[in-house]
């Protein structure tokens, strides 16, 4: 688990929707964040299954849009002592800026040089439309086609329920965008469930999961798949890892009222020496 850095989203109340302010106020101050801005994670999963070296999302790359501290990827791997040309395989829930940011540079020279790249066909085709530039989407299309075009012979579609690398399978879950996915990881008995942007904060939108977010394509969609989505991870017990929940974002999720909470798992450390 790698970070790109965070992403500051500025006032709570200009991003989410159908809570009032005081009620976002009090969840903020029951879980002791700050109430005059929100500020998020980006959580990055590198995952070795059938020989293959798996990325999963690139983070925002240069863009700052979202403030200045984020587009570490590069830096975090290098950290982790990483080499960004052994990454086989790029795994995108969807084509926003700050999941296939990270791809290419601003120059459109690809970062990961033998990585193929996955993401659903449908929502490559919507969000490199140049007949969406100039328009409410132009920046979010700008960055998906600097990223995405110049690996266009890289791309490999997935399909909803396909096992498309070793142990990791694609499920739709619409409403964030057209094909927003999800990804079961399986390895013998053990399963992880990747959570995308169902929910981009552990208290508002689990807590209030019938709210709404400011960047879903389709905020009613995105809110019923939330709540049908979470249901079913809660009721399996399944561990999750959430790209914008607090570091490392790897935890559990389970039914609370009418909403669910959000249960972190402590890292088990596993230290060997070095060769």
């Amino acid at each position: 688990m790698v970070s790109d850095g965070p992403l500051d989203l500025g006032s709570p109340d200009g991003s989410f929707r159908g809570v009032s302010k005081e009620e976002i106020e009090t969840l903020l101050q029951r879980h002791y964040l700050p109430t005059d801005k929100v500020v998020i994670e980006q959580n990055i999963l590198v995952y070795s299954s059938g020989g293959k070296r798996i990325l999963f999302e690139t983070g925002i790359g240069s863009l700052q849009l979202f403030g200045p501290n984020a587009g570490r990827l590069q830096g975090s791997l290098r950290e982790a002592e990483i080499d960004a040309a052994s990454i086989d395989a790029i795994v995108c829930s969807h084509p926003h800026p700050d999941h296939i940011g990270g791809i290419c540079t601003d120059e459109g020279v690809p970062l990961f040089p033998n990585a193929q790249i996955y993401l659903s066909e449908n929502d490559f085709n919507f969000w490199t439309d140049e007949k969406l530039l100039g328009g409410p989407l132009d920046v979010a299309v700008k960055v998906a086609r600097t990223n995405l075009l110049p690996v266009r012979d890289r791309l490999v579609f997935f399909k909803d329920g396909q096992e498309f690398l070793p142990g990791v399978q694609a499920i739709f879950t619409p409403g964030h965008t057209k094909e927003h996915a999800c990804f079961i990881l399986t390895s013998g008995k053990e399963s992880l469930f990747l959570i995308g942007d169902l929910s981009h904060h552990a208290a508002l939108l689990l807590e209030r999961p019938q709210s709404e977010f400011v960047y879903d394509l389709d905020p009613k969609q995105a809110a019923a798949t939330r709540v049908r989505i979470l249901d079913m991870v809660s009721k399996k017990r399944m561990a999750v890892f959430a790209d914008h929940f607090p570091w490392p974002g790897f935890g559990h999720i389970g039914k609370d009222g009418d909403g669910f909470r959000y249960f972190p798992e402590s890292i088990r450390w596993a230290v060997s020496p070095r060769i």
